[in-house]
């Protein structure tokens, strides 16, 4: 059994986060946090890709599904993301485009035809004072019916997904500082 401190949880989407200004009028808004243990790296550039970058097979097969049903749409699939990522030269993280860095948090995101979307990692001071936490924040403007219905169709698995991320970061081990 995990204890409290490796535990992922619901979270109220952080204010300190640069996504925050977005959060009133977005068609969804979720945040999910873990504590870092004392001998992680608060390295933004380190913490983010132990998150991002290393799927779990079961997302990579749900994100096979996507991609040939989603393409049939006119939505971009991964791979489409993953080289236009390339392309803008800005970063990335797999197919997640690095949309803009501080001291504290790494954003992706890419807008499409059908909806905008950002995710954010923070690192932040836990309230209680016992340590540091990252933060994994998602925010989604839809711009149109399609958009709303594939947040709809994707949203359990979306949360299943962002949780999984972090304990998978946890369980294969956070960079050391």
């Amino acid at each position: 059994m995990r204890s409290d401190f490796e535990r992922e949880r619901s979270v109220i989407p952080p204010h300190e986060s640069q996504l925050s200004p977005s959060f009133a009028d977005a068609d969804t808004v979720d945040a999910y946090a873990m504590h870092l243990p004392e001998s992680a790296s608060r390295d933004i550039r380190d913490v983010a890709p132990a998150i991002f970058g290393r799927p779990t097979p079961w997302f990579l097969a749900l994100l096979k599904i996507r991609d040939r049903v989603m393409g049939n749409f006119g939505v971009k699939t991964s791979e489409q993301l993953r080289a236009g990522a390339k392309q803008g030269g800005a970063g990335q993280i797999d197919f997640f485009k690095v949309l803009s860095v501080s001291t504290n948090e790494l954003v992706v995101g890419e807008d499409d035809r059908h909806l905008d979307f950002r995710a954010s990692v923070l690192i932040r001071p836990v309230g209680d004072g016992s340590g540091d936490e990252v933060v994994s924040t998602t925010v989604v403007h839809c711009q149109n019916a399609l958009g709303r219905t594939y947040i709809a169709t994707i949203k359990p698995f979306h949360h299943l997904v962002v949780r999984s991320n972090l304990r998978r970061a946890a369980r294969l081990g956070w960079p050391m500082a």
